[in-house]
C-alpha cells in the first residue's frame, strides 16, 4: 500500500520493497512516473544521500543522428577546408 505525504517542494511516499529477480524494485506510482517524466525501460540515476533518502534522476536519451543535425544551421556550418595533400591518397 503506497501512503504520500506533502513535502516542501514536492512530496514523498511510503511504498513495499519487491523482489524482482535477483534484485528488489520499488514500484513508482503512473501518477509520479508521469511527473518526473519517466516511463518503462527510462535509465536513471540513483543518488543514495547520508541521510538515507534516494534520489531518482531520469537519465536523458542520447540523441540521434536526425536530431543532432537538425541543431546545425548555416550560422554555425563552415566551408570545407583544404589541407592538401598528405600521403599517396588516390583522390
Amino acid at each position: 500500500m503506497n501512503h504520500q505525504r506533502q513535502k516542501q517542494g514536492g512530496f514523498s511516499m511510503s511504498t513495499t520493497v519487491q523482489k524482482w529477480g535477483n534484485s528488489l524494485g520499488i514500484r513508482i506510482p503512473s501518477h509520479i512516473a508521469e511527473k518526473i517524466e519517466i516511463c518503462q525501460g527510462t535509465e536513471v540515476d540513483l543518488i543514495v544521500g547520508d541521510d538515507f533518502t534516494l534520489t531518482v534522476i531520469p537519465r536523458r536519451k542520447k540523441p540521434t543522428l536526425d536530431e543532432l543535425l537538425s541543431q546545425c544551421k548555416p550560422e554555425n556550418r563552415h566551408d570545407e577546408i583544404d589541407f592538401g595533400r598528405e600521403g599517396k591518397e588516390l583522390f
